[in-house]
């Protein structure tokens, strides 16, 4: 079982992370910051489409993006938590300012998806005594220039080693590992060469038995592949999604829940014994 605040979460199974962007100018089109009233009936619609925990983002990070102050974050956040509270699954927030983590958490977020993977200063302090489940993801450099020229002598070497520097850091600031989850951050200061490098070898970065989460969803690595605009990507985020899975993804972070989740189940039935008679791996049949 996974580890996220009060929730246990299961592991025979992908998970699907439904996201839900509160910034004006999310990559995927989506952003939702002037109201949160049509945020949070968004997050009730990942939940009733299959969603197993939310990822709610207040500051965009795509490639170029400005940072947001704690105060915008913040006023663009917390509404949206307090509508959801008691929505039934665990609540994921994506940031990586201590005093953001501090609030998310008081406002019951379970869980602390952190692109900087807990390197600002005060960001492990300010997680390390709750319970909630903690993702550190990878990323070379910054939103603001990450993609400008991104370089590594072996991409997959690189960034195993520096998520394995992470997980030491956080075991020594007391956080249980039972609470980490590992994301190699595709489209975080790599090519597509890279990002194609990382999702082959996906299963090497659940080292010491950790879950490792796929964000793959919309991004522009599978708009180069395509040729697809973003609002166009849905077939390529489905098959990124499925080859992460196939590849030892745990958590699958995706904007379109119902699909994916019905591509999962057909794979799932194919992998599972025959004439069971069962929803594939304890996936709940919708009526």
């Amino acid at each position: 079982m996974f580890h996220c605040g009060p929730h246990r979460l299961p592991s025979d199974r992908p998970l699907l992370m439904g996201v839900v962007n509160l910034t004006p100018d999310s990559f995927s089109g989506d952003g939702l910051a002037c109201d949160p009233s049509t945020a949070i009936a968004h997050a009730y619609r990942q939940i009733e489409a299959g969603a197993d925990l939310l990822d709610i983002g207040a500051e965009s990070s795509r490639p170029g993006a400005l940072p947001t102050s704690v105060e915008d974050e913040l006023t663009r956040l917390i509404p949206v938590l307090e509508g959801l509270d008691g929505c039934g699954v665990p609540l994921s927030v994506d940031t990586y300012k201590p005093e953001v983590m501090r609030a998310a958490l008081a406002h019951g977020a379970a869980m602390i998806n952190d692109i900087y993977a807990l390197r600002m200063p005060g960001a492990l302090a300010a997680v390390a005594d709750s319970d909630c489940a903690l993702c550190l993801m990878h990323m070379r450099g910054e939103p603001l220039s990450m993609q400008e020229h991104p370089s590594y002598g072996n991409v997959v070497a690189e960034v195993q080693a520096f998520l394995a520097q992470r997980v030491a850091a956080a075991q020594e600031a007391g956080i249980a590992s039972d609470r980490l989850v590992l994301d190699p951050g595709f489209g975080f200061g790599k090519t597509l060469a890279h990002n194609l490098e990382l999702l082959r070898h996906l299963q090497i970065f659940s080292f010491a038995g950790l879950p490792v989460l796929a964000g793959i969803s919309r991004k522009s690595m599978l708009g180069t592949i395509t040729g697809r605009p973003v609002g166009d990507r849905l077939a390529a985020s489905i098959a990124a999604a499925l080859i992460a899975a196939q590849r030892g993804a745990c958590i699958l972070r995706v904007h379109d829940v119902a699909p994916t989740r019905d591509a999962l189940a057909i794979w799932q039935a194919v992998e599972s014994s025959p004439g069971s008679g069962d929803s594939p791996a304890g996936l709940p049949r919708k009526t």
